[in-house]
């Protein structure tokens, strides 16, 4: 292949390339293929982790009249993990996570610490909750991060595990919930609305979006299960949906493509397309409408399970071999 100094491919004289368009500018290419150095991901992983480590230690299982019943009280020492019966996924007790900040719904509403709402999202009842979800985040948050900044992906992060606590609240009155499960879910549901906002860019359409669709059902259907609070995932999920066709909207081929065009395209059009703005415009409105109404509900002691009757369904479908309690 002909280096950089040759002029073998162009006309004689006129300065065009024959057979292909020219490469494009060192800055266009960095415009369209930019890739961001994932530090916010592992930020939020460590800290995760870091509110796991200090649950455990404040838990103290060994001082706390439990005493060799604890999980690996023997080299733990504090700790240690609650007795299995009380919590299967090896961590702390529900009092500790509660101290610490777990989302209660009465402490919210009548106790007024909203806060909750925030502090639930860093922590986590167990080992095997901690694990999944760290596991889950980097597989998803750092691809994301990569393409599209730290920034954007920490906004809606945080924002659907807001999201989240806001629907468990208006429908989850007896159990308190702790998880970064609504704040993931958020990033699979930005994941689903990037597609559809940036439908031109993608090559294989149909096998993406039906891969993202079943990735998103299975996890939803594992959120029916007992003690499991499907209700922050779903409001994670419809809060990073909408977020995403805010925050992760790219410009469209013809544009991202102009400097590699045949010289027949004269014209790339502009950067974003007019249905790429409409649905920027209506998810803006929606997410704004739908946090803010959520939480003026919540604070008002709105009981979701009141005004929809099959939703507590969205949670937990009793069968034979198990019961969804109240």
């Amino acid at each position: 292949m002909a280096g950089p100094g040759h002029d073998a491919d162009r006309k004689a004289g006129t300065g065009k390339w024959e057979g292909y368009p020219p490469p494009p500018p060192p800055q266009a290419a960095r415009e369209t293929e930019r890739e961001w150095v994932p530090w916010v991901v592992p930020v939020f992983v460590a800290a995760n982790v870091a509110m796991f480590a200090v649950a455990m230690y404040a838990n103290n299982c060994p001082a706390h009249g439990a005493g060799r019943r604890c999980v690996g009280a023997g080299f733990l020492g504090r700790f240690a993990f609650q007795p299995l019966r009380q919590n299967p996924l090896l961590g702390p007790s529900s009092a500790t996570l509660e101290k610490l900040g777990a989302l209660v719904w009465d402490k919210v509403v009548h106790g007024g610490q909203g806060w909750r709402l925030f502090t639930c999202i860093w922590l986590h009842a167990g080992v095997v909750h901690l694990l999944a979800n760290m596991l889950s985040l980097v597989l998803v948050g750092l691809r994301l991060e990569q393409q599209f900044g730290f920034a954007r992906v920490g906004v809606i992060y945080l924002a659907s595990g807001v999201g989240g606590s806001v629907l468990s609240s208006l429908f989850v009155r007896d159990n308190i919930s702790v998880g970064a499960s609504g704040a993931l879910f958020g990033l699979l549901g930005a994941m689903l609305s990037e597609l559809f906002t940036n439908w031109t860019i993608y090559t294989n359409k149909a096998a993406a979006l039906v891969t993202l669709l079943l990735v998103i059902a299975i996890n939803l259907a594992i959120g029916m299960l007992p003690h499991v609070d499907n209700f922050a995932h779903i409001g994670g999920f419809l809060t990073g949906f909408l977020l995403g066709f805010v925050l992760l909207m790219r410009p469209h081929y013809a544009w991202s493509q102009r400097y590699v065009l045949p010289s027949s395209v004269k014209d790339a059009g502009r950067k974003y397309l007019p249905y790429q703005w409409a649905l920027l415009a209506v998810a803006s409105v929606l997410a704004v409408l739908g946090l803010t109404v959520g939480i003026a509900m919540v604070f008002r002691g709105v009981n979701g399970n009141e005004h929809c009757q099959w939703c507590h369904y969205l949670s937990c479908v009793p069968t034979a071999k198990w019961s969804c309690g109240k």
